[in-house]
């Protein structure tokens, strides 16, 4: 699947991005029908220690799917926003499949 990664407020490494991609890649086992994607990373710059926030995007046909989440790291943030991905995508294949019998 196709991401575009976006880093606001700092330069993301190589590492986060393999990675966030590498979790991402999995998404394709629960619908395989994903067009694309786009993954925001932003640095909050409040004072608190969870000021990682992830924010991704995926279009299917017909819909977009988005999922956010904020967290001390941004794996932890990209994990849990892909989880919340992979439940979307779950419930909108099961729709999918009804509409087309």
């Amino acid at each position: 699947m196709k991401l575009q990664m976006h880093s606001i407020h700092f330069d993301a490494d190589q590492k986060l991005i393999d990675f966030i991609q590498k979790k991402a890649d999995k998404l394709d086992t629960y619908f395989d029908r994903i067009i694309d994607g786009e993954v925001f990373m932003r640095l909050d710059n409040h004072e608190k220690k969870e000021n990682k926030i992830v924010e991704i995007k995926l279009n299917v046909p017909g819909k977009t799917l988005f999922a956010k989440n904020q967290s001390d790291s941004f794996e932890a943030a990209s994990d849990e926003a892909i989880e919340g991905l992979r439940r979307q995508l779950k419930k909108f294949k099961e729709k999918v499949v009804l509409v087309n019998q």
